[in-house]
């Protein structure tokens, strides 16, 4: 008999929980000929859960060739917002995790993150360059409400004057204008809000935690009125699905005060692969094969290709029409390049150590 398809759970990107690559323990259900239905109970809908987690380090090094920063900190691992897509879903394996609901049902939040970045920070060999917040998963999920990690990271970053760039898609952002105006009168930071869809049914399915899209385009209002330097990141672009609000994308977050744009197409390494198929089952199943043709195509007829050199904008023609799109959009709203604000380095001054008798000077 074979297994039936798992049911879409609302509030939640992935359907299922599957093992994940460094898992030993192999689980597999089984229908028993029991009907949902006709049960009394109904499935509890999963919760969040979080752990503090006591890093040793918190910022990580980067040279990748094809992303644009050096370093970076992510206050927690796994993200609340589910979004199915996310390539950042295969590292929950490395904590014996599921890269399917466990990855956004079973946080970790580094509640020493400050500490440990002031230590970090105050090192003789230190080098300053921009440190990107939100690399791996979002900064501003909703569970930072609670937390309030990222702000803590920020607070530190202000006060050494150190340059730092922001990735996120949820509106909470706002809650820290009063740290990034101030940020931004001395050059030292960046925001990229990603807004890759004007869809509320479908960015629920595929983004079911993060902010609206029309709450994300405000946010960017937000941002530029408060002048926070903050661009648009039309990512990911999922071909059949999302690209066609490309251009909307770009005009609305424009006319709102972006500044600068970029976008990435879909990428699916790892479990990532298995995860997002079953998605285009449950949610778009008319849809799916034309969708994983075009993926493919992107992808020297494979469902990912790591290699650097296209695995941000992928090949073939459908991606020589995406970023002939996104050019042309961006000539005709005027965009400048992500890469263009040069942050200040040279204000940074490392932090002192946290003492209980405090400093003389």
């Amino acid at each position: 008999m074979s297994q039936p398809p798992s049911p879409a759970i609302k509030g939640r990107g992935a359907a299922s929980n599957p093992e994940g690559r460094f898992e030993t323990v192999r689980r597999q259900a089984e229908d028993d000929g029991w009907q949902g239905a006709l049960l009394d109970e109904a499935a509890p809908r999963p919760r969040t859960e979080v752990t503090e987690e006591r890093a040793r380090s918190v910022i990580s090094r980067n040279d990748s060739p094809d992303i644009g920063f050096d370093q970076a900190i992510n206050p927690y691992r796994g993200c609340e917002h589910g979004c199915i897509y996310c390539y950042a879903r295969p590292s929950h394996g490395y904590l014996n995790l599921s890269p399917g609901l466990d990855f956004e049902t079973r946080l970790r939040a580094k509640t020493n993150l400050a500490e440990v970045l002031r230590l970090e920070l105050s090192k003789r060999s230190y080098v300053p360059s921009p440190i990107n917040i939100g690399s791996n998963t979002d900064p501003y999920q909703p569970v930072e409400k609670r937390w309030r990690l990222t702000r803590a990271a920020l607070e530190l970053l202000a006060e050494c004057h150190h340059p730092c760039t922001i990735v996120t898609k949820n509106a909470l952002i706002e809650r820290d204008l009063d740290l990034l105006s101030g940020m931004a009168r001395e050059n030292l930071v960046q925001v990229f809000v990603s807004v890759n869809s004007l869809d509320n049914h479908l960015a629920a399915k595929l983004e079911p935690r993060a902010s609206a899209p029309h709450r994300r385009i405000q946010a960017i209002g937000a941002l530029a009125a408060a002048g926070v330097p903050v661009g648009v990141l039309v990512a990911p672009i999922i071909p059949a699905l999302n690209d066609r609000d490309m251009e909307a994308v770009l005009e609305q977050a424009h006319a709102a005060g972006a500044r600068c744009a970029g976008y990435t197409v879909v990428r699916l390494p790892y479990e990532l692969k298995a995860l997002f198929r079953e998605w285009l089952a449950l949610h778009a199943p008319q849809r799916a094969a034309h969708v994983m043709s075009l993926i493919q195509q992107m992808n020297g007829g494979r469902d990912y290709d790591s290699d650097f050199r296209t695995r941000m904008r992928g090949q073939g023609v459908f991606a020589q029409l995406l970023k002939r799109r996104f050019e042309v959009a961006c000539r005709r709203h005027g965009y400048g390049r992500a890469r263009e604000l040069q942050l200040d380095i040279s204000r940074f001054v490392p932090p002192r150590e946290a003492s209980p008798q405090g400093s003389l000077f």
